[in-house]
């Protein structure tokens, strides 16, 4: 064989192996990796893990990998740099749902056999039964139109810690909650308390959380997302572009471009193999 004939043999193959691995497991088109579009953001997320309401990991969690629309992203990216002007970075606690994940939830609300073990931690003070009536879980979530993000702020330059570590924690009103501190910028109460006292706007934290809420909020209206005021960690894209569409791919990094570059370069290292036994042979 010559190596005219190699060459061309070897180009009609890394094309063919980049196909394939372009079209293995990609996610739907108008959806990005956050990473790929902003590289330095922090992702932390609860449901691909046994932190959460539920206490195990949820349907469709594969990886803690974060998922949303390219328009979402984009508008992400600008509040990462507003956040870092103010000396904060961002860290994501949910983005793109599937609906087997919302169906989950909601199956979860009305099985009362479950055992609960994380009901001091996210619903002290409301049966589990009732989340969905109170606004804490939807049965169509737009979470699952991708375009909805579930974040904090953390100090720039510091890093998300795991385990968590909960504290008590007087609220105005006296009741005692759970903190979960995360080492995130304290938002008065943790990601997922279902509790008045985790609504935007509520006055069952002190003013000092009450201001860290309002800097968040500032940040991700002018990069273009409004907040939903049950949950000061909730924020939808303005003019999302899959409105009325809900979604059930998997969260998963093998779709990620990182994962298909490396399958492409060990697809690459196997055919110079094939083609150094190939010379040797002939």
């Amino acid at each position: 064989m010559s190596w005219f004939s190699i060459s061309i043999l070897l180009r009609v193959l890394l094309g063919c192996f980049y196909c394939s691995t372009c079209l293995f497991s990609t996610i739907p088109t108008g959806f990005v990796y956050v990473p790929d579009i902003i590289p330095d953001i922090q992702i932390s997320l609860r449901y691909a893990s046994n932190e959460n309401f539920m206490g195990h990991i949820v349907n469709g969690y594969l990886s803690n990998v974060s998922i949303i629309t390219r328009a979402a992203a984009i508008g992400l990216k600008q509040a990462q740099l507003l956040a870092k002007d103010n000396g904060y970075e961002l860290v994501i606690y949910d983005g793109y749902r599937p609906q087997k994940s919302v169906n989950q939830f909601m199956n979860w609300t009305q099985n009362l056999n479950d055992s609960q073990i994380k009901k001091n931690f996210y619903y002290p003070r409301i049966n589990k039964e009732d989340a969905f009536k109170l606004g804490y879980i939807a049965e169509k979530s737009g979470h699952t139109r991708g375009s909805t993000i579930d974040l904090t702020l953390i100090l720039f330059g510091k890093h998300v810690q795991n385990p968590l570590k909960p504290i008590e924690r007087n609220l105005t009103d006296n009741f005692t909650i759970l903190y979960l501190d995360d080492g995130t910028i304290d938002m008065g109460s943790s990601f997922d308390l279902f509790d008045e006292a985790s609504h935007t706007n509520s006055t069952l934290v002190n003013r000092t959380y009450q201001e860290n809420r309002i800097i968040l909020k500032n940040i991700m209206e002018q990069a273009g997302f409004t907040n939903y005021d049950k949950e000061w960690w909730h924020y939808t894209l303005n003019n999302e572009p899959f409105p009325n569409t809900y979604f059930d791919f998997d969260i998963d990094s093998s779709y990620s471009c990182g994962n298909r570059n490396e399958m492409f370069f060990w697809q690459l290292f196997i055919v110079f193999i094939l083609l150094a036994i190939s010379l040797k042979i002939n």
